[in-house]
């Protein structure tokens, strides 16, 4: 059937309302962060519309295709309104928003300008830094502390005073900064005891990105990776979520090259067309270019980009196909390109009696434009999950990352069209509607 009939009608879950204004605290004011918020004080004011948004643009078919019933998410499930939004930040820059829009060079000027009062007004707070992490950076507007946990602590009043001073109802924290040095799960992570014990001692195993993660998940705040770091994908995170009844999500924005490949590779397989060779190349020359330029940073990249394809090709279960595929990431800092990143992909394919064929995609995108709405997606949807009492990993919002964070034992799916049947379904599951299979034998009966 295409529209899955229960024997009794779904029940709906119980949302609390998007009441009260919706605080955003974003860790880095830099191209990704300066971008989103521009836009979000754009579309509020009418200057420009929210494309690529799934939230404030997408529609999610409800009951048969006989049915006509595709409403606007936004108008399906309670989301916080644009109007309610509010905006803090963290940065080792002191540049203010409309400053740091202009350095990144992601936006012209002349669509800053009409924003530039309000966008003045946000200056970065101090940030919790550590140059071992990201040693392509050296920023001095950080903060100082004796100890891993006494920063935390620093970091949940920074929280705290952000909600008292804009009188917020709700607070959501999404890591919009740099990729921070190839970082191995350890004994230190294991529990939030042990974790809390390493942060006294100051081991060199806690990430700054850890520390404001366990600050917003120790106050019940919904926290997003937006980068391909350890951050959070560790048992002793995990578990203070659980405890605070707080959802987290990750890891890394899936934008640019990643985004083509979760696009073209279901396509590979789904025709069972064998793929021999994938070489991708990217240049891009903004500040997360420069960071990658350290092999300790571009090591915890490659990781991410490079798990893509395993679990949409499976090569265990189709060795004939995809048994002996050779993929290979490259990214090189070219400082004159700057946010708009160019990346190659050459794909040597085969397909009928082994005669073999090739695919070249070459990508000139925005990194910051297609980041940008998945910024506010994320942020509207993981408050959604806190007010419906959703808890740890939301495997549901894989949609938006590339390296996306699963269960214990399950492989993530990174197929962009099974995430996208799982997040709408699972909005469909909120709203008391049953899921859409698309079988659709009972047109034909």
């Amino acid at each position: 059937m295409d529209h899955l009939k229960g024997e009794k009608m779904q029940k709906k879950t119980t949302i609390q309302p998007a009441e009260g204004k919706l605080g955003i605290l974003t860790v880095g004011l830099g191209a990704v962060s300066t971008t989103f918020i521009a836009g979000v004080l754009a579309a509020k004011k009418g200057f420009a519309k929210p494309f690529g948004s799934v939230t404030q643009m997408g529609t999610i078919r409800l009951g048969k295709r006989t049915d006509h019933k595709s409403p606007l998410v936004k108008d399906f499930v309670p989301l916080s309104p644009l109007d309610s939004l509010t905006f803090g930040a963290w940065d080792i820059f002191e540049d203010n928003a409309y400053e740091a829009a202009l350095k990144a060079g992601v936006l012209e000027k002349k669509h800053l300008d009409p924003l530039q009062e309000e966008f003045s007004q946000l200056k970065p707070m101090k940030a919790a830094f550590d140059r071992n992490y990201v040693r392509k950076l050296d920023g001095q507007h950080i903060k100082s502390a004796k100890t891993k946990w006494d920063m935390a602590q620093m970091v949940i009043e920074d929280i705290q005073r952000f909600q008292s001073d804009n009188k917020v109802s709700r607070v959501n924290m999404i890591w919009c900064a740099s990729t921070e040095a190839f970082l191995q799960p350890k004994n230190v992570h294991a529990s939030l005891e042990e974790f809390e014990k390493a942060m006294k001692e100051n081991n060199p195993a806690i990430a700054p990105s850890m520390i404001y993660a366990y600050a917003a998940l120790k106050l019940g705040i919904p926290f997003s990776n937006g980068a391909p770091n350890l951050t959070v994908d560790i048992p002793a995170l995990q578990q203070l979520a659980s405890e605070t009844g707080t959802p987290l999500s990750g890891k890394d924005f899936k934008t640019g090259q990643t985004l083509m490949k979760t696009i073209l590779a279901p396509g590979f397989r789904a025709r069972l067309l064998g793929i021999t060779g994938w070489f991708s190349s990217n240049i891009l020359g903004n500040r997360d270019g420069e960071v990658l330029d350290d092999p300790d940073n571009f090591k915890t990249k490659e990781e991410s980009k490079l798990s893509v394809l395993d679990t949409i090709l499976q090569p265990e279960l189709q060795p004939e196909l995809y048994g002996d595929l050779y993929h290979k990431v490259r990214i090189n800092y070219y400082p004159p390109r700057g946010d708009n990143k160019e990346s190659w992909d050459n794909i040597d394919i085969f397909g009928w009696m082994g005669y073999p064929m090739q695919v070249k995609v070459n990508f000139l995108c925005r990194d910051s434009i297609l980041a940008a709405p998945i910024v506010l997606d994320l942020i509207l949807f993981m408050d959604l999950a806190k007010r419906a009492g959703m808890k740890g990993i939301q495997e549901w919002l894989s949609f938006y990352y590339k390296s996306p964070m699963v269960a214990e034992g399950l492989y993530p799916e990174h197929n962009l069209f099974i995430q996208q049947m799982k997040l709408k379904n699972t909005l469909r599951h909120l709203m008391g509607e049953e899921p859409i299979t698309h079988l659709g034998l009972e047109y034909y009966e």
